[in-house]
């Protein structure tokens, strides 16, 4: 027990990490456009997610009451940037890996803590489980650094007339699900390495077996 704290915190940071990474896929603020035209977008701020885009209109609605307008993507969206159709296939591993990291840590724990002081038991899963939070980690990391990138360089989507959306924002900035997506990767990181860093405890009864 005592050689295992770091592989407790491990579990500990990846399953935050893990939350994280699925509270980023639901967030729909992963481009934030700011547009001139108010006639439909009225608050003039649009949201760009992996999955859909959402802004505010008051124009079917009665006054003093505001309506948001969603579209979801398809698959077959033509129209859709590179780094969504990333975001969303890589979030979902992401999301499956860290899982069966969080299971392989949970496993080794439960040996650890029952007693059980078989070494192939224990420090294999803790590599196992290292290996599945450092991918995870990274397949956060790709479409998180891409969207920004693409934030940063204010690049233009192609949206069809039925989404009243201008294919090139006046500005646009990060939204919320990147620095979100951001803490999940460093947390996720930091658990594969504690993960990884395990080493089984030599004692005479180890030598003996």
């Amino acid at each position: 027990v005592s050689a295992s704290h770091l592989q407790l915190a491990a579990f500990a940071l990846g399953t935050v990490g893990w939350i994280l990474c699925t509270v980023s896929m639901g967030i729909v603020e992963w481009r934030v456009w700011h547009v001139d035209n108010t006639t439909i977008i009225s608050s003039g701020i649009a949201w760009v997610g992996i999955w859909k885009v959402c802004f505010i209109s008051y124009l079917h609605v009665s006054p003093g009451y505001r309506e948001q307008v969603c579209h979801k993507f398809s698959g077959y969206d033509s129209f859709i940037p590179h780094e969504i159709y990333a975001a969303q296939g890589l979030l979902l591993i992401a999301m499956f890996m860290g899982l069966l990291g969080l299971a392989a840590t949970i496993f080794a724990l439960r040996n650890v803590y029952t007693g059980i002081t078989h070494t192939t038991l224990i420090a294999p899963f803790f590599l196992v489980g290292g290996f599945f939070y450092i991918f995870s980690g990274l397949c956060i990391l790709i479409p998180v650094s891409w969207n920004f990138y693409s934030v940063t360089h204010n690049q233009s989507i192609a949206f069809p007339p039925s989404y009243y959306m201008p294919s090139s924002p006046a500005a646009q900035e990060a939204g919320a699900a990147i620095p979100v997506g951001i803490v999940a990767v460093i947390l996720l990181l930091l658990s594969g390495t504690f993960s990884l860093s395990y080493r089984f405890p030599v004692t005479a009864n180890t030598i003996m077996k």
